[in-house]
């Protein structure tokens, strides 16, 4: 049996390289990637602590999250979409204001 600790762990370990790539990289989709990672982060970081503490609160947080990380995906995806047809690139260096 691996102890919660070590899903602890690698919760952080992941969600340190999810801020690292989000502050790091200048591509919008790399960074949309990037909070990605770290919202399973936080789900893997959940579902450790109920396994430890034998209670399926945090599963059932896990689920919600899940549910609005797929619409953010969604939304998300298509704001890029988007600014992609508008300004014909995605790096966020390039992309000063938002307006038409």
């Amino acid at each position: 049996m691996i102890p919660a600790s070590w899903f602890l762990a690698l919760s952080g370990v992941l969600f340190a390289l999810g801020v690292l790539a989000f502050l790091i990289k200048k591509d919008l989709l790399l960074m949309f990637l990037a909070v990605e990672v770290m919202l399973n982060a936080a789900n893997l970081a959940f579902v450790a602590f109920a396994r430890r503490h034998g209670l399926l609160e945090g599963q059932a947080a896990v689920f919600f999250i899940i549910t609005v990380a797929a619409a953010e995906a969604a939304v998300g995806l298509a704001i890029i979409l988007l600014v992609f047809r508008r300004k014909k690139t995605v790096k966020a260096d390039e992309i000063s204001v938002l307006k038409g």
